[in-house]
């Protein structure tokens, strides 16, 4: 079979959600051939993470994007999404999210364009998305926040060192604001001992500093839009 041929099958089934003896029928391949070039190729993408996934570049300080240029080393955003999923009977309750759908809950990363740096998928719909960020942060291969980078949440988040959250009970008003309130974190914590502490931010938790850094960085944008309108 064709690298096409196999990469075609991989996507197609990624993409629509298609089951296996579908595929058969479509491709007219058998069903072994189908589930081993699935892991093949699967093994190839997961080696190739280096290149798919985009490397996070900071905003400058001479950026002009009427979007991002409030965001001086700004990273890009991330966010939690829950996916459905077929669990056992007895792991319903783990993977019920607030919505009662049973699914997990996946952390996406992306820059500023809107390209992936990062995902973690495999955390039970039940977890607070604090949680899933947490456990990223501590992974020997998990997400990088270098300093002085930071990225933007929602209020699902501790507005903390890394991450910038916006203040509570505040919605989305104005086009420049990518922020958008959701439900509350579930609590903050300190985990893990990187050997990169001092260059990576390796936990999340509240400051002065950064109540401060959001405070000033909230003032000008509102001095500035006061002064346009």
């Amino acid at each position: 079979m064709s690298v096409d041929e196999q990469v075609a099958i991989f996507l197609h089934m990624l993409a629509h959600n298609i089951k296996n003896r579908v595929i058969i029928c479509n491709f007219y391949r058998s069903g072994e051939t189908i589930s081993r070039l699935f892991t093949r190729v699967c093994n190839a993408v997961i080696r190739l993470h280096s290149h798919l996934l985009k490397k996070p570049e900071p905003v400058l300080e001479d950026s002009t994007d009427q979007r991002w240029k409030w965001f001086k080393n700004c990273l890009g955003a991330l966010d939690g999404t829950h996916i459905t999923c077929r669990v056992p009977l007895e792991e319903k309750p783990r993977y019920r999210t607030r919505k009662n759908d049973i699914g997990i809950n996946v952390l996406g990363v992306c820059s500023q364009d809107m390209q992936f740096i990062y995902v973690l998928p495999r955390w039970e719909g039940s977890a607070a998305d604090g949680r899933v960020l947490r456990d990223a942060l501590v992974r020997p291969h998990g997400l990088k926040v270098p300093r002085p980078g930071y990225y933007l949440v929602d209020a699902g988040y501790t507005n903390g060192e890394g991450f910038l959250a916006p203040y509570r009970g505040q919605r989305q008003e104005m086009a420049v604001d990518p922020f958008e309130n959701e439900e509350p974190d579930q609590g903050t914590g300190d985990n893990g001992d990187g050997d990169d502490d001092d260059e990576n931010i390796t936990s999340i938790g509240k400051s002065n500093e950064w109540t401060t850094f959001r405070d000033n960085l909230a003032q000008t944008m509102f001095e500035s839009w006061n002064s346009t309108h």
